[in-house]
């Protein structure tokens, strides 16, 4: 089985996420991870058989450009300990799933969030869990978010549970687990 994990990442905490939940898929097939710059990602996808995709939440939603070039600026605040990754702020997930043709026919999404309540943060996974839909994908599991403190650091066991997000996701999809 051919698993391709997309992601967007500012701040690095849905590049950790992404690779936990990479770990619980790999009993189930072949799994690689891309970032939506990475000159790989679309051909990936478009050949995978399980594709998952996730990104920070923006203003309740996707990220936007105006939106990732405000998450550069806190890089510059004192006040907030983030470091910028090296391919933000880049493409995003909105723009990235815009440019995809063949869909695989298995998707999921999932987010990063702040850890408030989810009518006050919004949340991304929604938005990407109904662009790849609409393509004709379907969703193996409900979207995921995983939570990020108002300190800028993952919530605890947040690890965990993607690890456990990515080896449920496999038996939803019905993927058979290697040992």
């Amino acid at each position: 089985m051919n698993i391709v994990v997309v992601f967007e990442s500012m701040f690095g905490h849905t590049r950790q996420v992404t690779a936990a939940i990479a770990e619980g898929l790999a009993p189930s097939g072949t799994v690689a991870s891309f970032t939506v710059n990475d000159a790989g990602a679309k051909d990936a996808a478009e050949s995978a058989d399980l594709l998952v995709v996730g990104g920070p939440t923006h203003v309740h939603g996707m990220s936007r450009p105006a939106s990732r070039e405000e998450a550069r600026n806190w890089v510059n605040d004192p006040a907030k300990t983030v470091t910028l990754e090296p391919t933000a702020p880049g493409t995003g997930v909105r723009e990235w799933i815009d440019g995809l043709g063949a869909m695989p026919a298995l998707c999921a999404a999932f987010d990063t969030r702040m850890d408030i309540a989810r009518i006050l943060s919004g949340a991304a996974s929604g938005h990407i869990e109904h662009e790849l839909t609409k393509r004709g994908s379907r969703a193996v599991l409900p979207a995921a978010s995983f939570l990020v403190t108002k300190e800028t650091v993952l919530e605890d066991g947040e690890l965990a549970r993607a690890r456990e997000w990515g080896a449920s996701m496999g038996e939803a999809a019905g993927l058979p687990v290697h040992h």
